[in-house]
């Protein structure tokens, strides 16, 4: 039977350990850190993604600002709302919140914000340095991931880890920093996705399996070995007869894994509240390149 890999309890350390360092600075005469989040539109899962992500800054004593806009912006609106917040010296980092309404060019928008300042990890300046392993801000979900590792002192040198799923936001940035010096890393890293065949014969053989796909219950329990590391990064709404009318689900089918896994994360409560750890723990960052 696996333990229990907790995300939930991590990322109350991590701000917590944030909320300290804050206190300082605020202490010394200084400002707080200050994050924005730019929203477009009523999606949901965005709404309430954004809203934790101010509830979480209150948290750790920082300075939030909630950018709100209709669908009906137009991508020049939405670049010259960026440029605003890039020349903004009070806002230390921000984040535009993904995805866009259709029709906007999500990479434009991405390359906008200014790489001091996009503590989501996305712009391709980030990305490059992170792969070859310079200085960046991470992507928060992979970051988090790593960190989960770290502090579960989780052995990855030498280890085979197979990366379901190879999106910009958590599957290639992944690969990635699990292959690179340090620990946690030194893994041999195997991307497959949804043009790889045979995937089992992949996990069958992974000591870790970190799965990015957005697919309900895909990792069944005989698609791994047994002792196996799991770390399911989907959560997806999956319709029920319940109050709310439906429950989260991972990517990974928890009650076959569970058995033969040494470690696994759950849903929720597992990779999601590491996320937005890691989203404080950049802005800090940010804050203090600053000074």
């Amino acid at each position: 039977m696996a333990q229990i890999l907790d995300g939930l309890k991590i990322s109350k350390d991590i701000k917590q350990e944030i909320k300290s360092e804050v206190d300082e600075i605020v202490s010394s005469g200084q400002r707080p850190p200050h994050l924005a989040a730019i929203l477009v539109g009523e999606n949901g899962a965005s709404k309430a993604y954004v809203s934790s992500k101010v509830k979480d800054c209150k948290e750790v004593g920082f300075k939030s600002s909630l950018l709100k806009f209709n669908d009906t912006i137009t991508e020049t609106e939405l670049l010259s709302e960026i440029e605003k917040l890039n020349a903004d010296s009070d806002i230390d980092g921000f984040i535009v919140q993904l995805p866009i309404p259709k029709g906007m060019d999500e990479e434009k928008v991405i390359e906008a914000i200014s790489p001091e300042k996009d503590v989501d990890g996305f712009h391709p300046e980030n990305f490059g340095r992170m792969a070859l392993e310079m200085e960046a801000y991470l992507p928060a979900t992979p970051y988090g991931i790593m960190t989960l590792l770290e502090r579960y002192n989780i052995p990855t040198q030498g280890k085979h880890c197979v990366v379901i799923g190879r999106s910009r936001i958590v599957g290639r940035p992944m690969s990635i920093l699990m292959s690179t010096k340090g620990n946690p890393g030194n893994a041999t890293v195997t991307v497959v996705h949804s043009h790889t065949q045979n995937i089992e014969e992949y996990t069958k053989s992974a000591d870790i399996v970190i799965v990015a796909l957005g697919a309900p219950k895909y990792l069944k329990g005989d698609m791994i070995k047994d002792g196996a590391v799991i770390i399911d990064v989907g959560i997806s709404r999956v319709e029920d007869e319940g109050p709310k009318g439906y429950h989260l689900e991972g990517d990974v089918d928890f009650d076959s894994c569970v058995e033969k896994a040494s470690w696994i994360t759950p849903v929720p409560g597992g990779v999601g509240p590491m996320t937005r750890a890691m989203l404080m723990k950049n802005t800090l960052l940010a804050y203090k390149r600053k000074f």
